[in-house]
């Protein structure tokens, strides 16, 4: 059986989910709350297998709710309900560590589809968000290491480790002269002028 909780500030909506998910045997709703300042105490207490959270709650919004329950490393798994699939809240959401998102005009069976995937480890989401993320995805690595390159990477994680020159090219098979032209290269975008500097910037990526 999956448990679940709903965060969800309009009564109409609030109902609806409750019909659509309460007459499905596989699950278990175990909390109802009409905002996320009420939701805090309990998820934490009683942590449900999923949460059903409305993204724009009236005061503290969904998107808050997940940032702040992550960080206490609860186990619950967030599916979030948006009025508009394209919204930029549901890209933010899913960046704040919410797994997928339905809305509110889905059919009771589409909601319970969304939960049942989502339990067994898929992402509901539709594909204008999943290239987001994908995006995100892509451009992150190159934003944390200034751009360098898959060899400039090994070269400054071995310096970082104490290996000097010579041992550095034994390890990687390339020539000490290649090392040193790795070297100028990394300082040239990590913006400094020399391997102690360019170790403790490495370390700070």
């Amino acid at each position: 059986m999956i448990s679940i909780s709903i965060v969800e500030d309009h009564e109409h909506y609030r109902s609806a989910l409750l019909k659509a998910i309460g007459g499905n045997k596989l699950f278990e709703i175990i909390g109802v709350y009409e905002s996320a300042e009420l939701a805090i105490e309990p998820l934490l207490r009683n942590p449900p297998d999923i949460a059903v959270v409305d993204i724009e709650l009236d005061k503290m919004s969904g998107i808050e709710l997940i940032k702040f329950l992550k960080n206490e490393d609860i186990r619950t798994q967030f599916l979030m309900c948006t009025s508009y699939q394209n919204n930029e809240n549901v890209f933010n959401a899913l960046r704040a560590g919410a797994s997928g998102y339905i809305v509110k005009d889905s059919s009771a069976s589409e909601i319970e589809n969304a939960i049942i995937e989502l339990h067994q480890g898929g992402s509901p989401m539709n594909t204008y968000i999943a290239r987001k993320v994908i995006s995100l995805l892509h451009t992150q690595p190159q934003k944390q290491t200034f751009g360098l390159s898959e060899r400039e990477l090994e070269v400054i994680t071995l310096l970082s480790k104490g290996l000097i020159y010579k041992e550095i090219s034994d390890q990687l098979t390339i020539s000490a002269n290649t090392v040193k032209n790795h070297l100028k290269n990394i300082y040239k975008k990590l913006h400094v002028q020399n391997k102690v500097e360019a170790v403790n910037k490495y370390r700070s990526l």
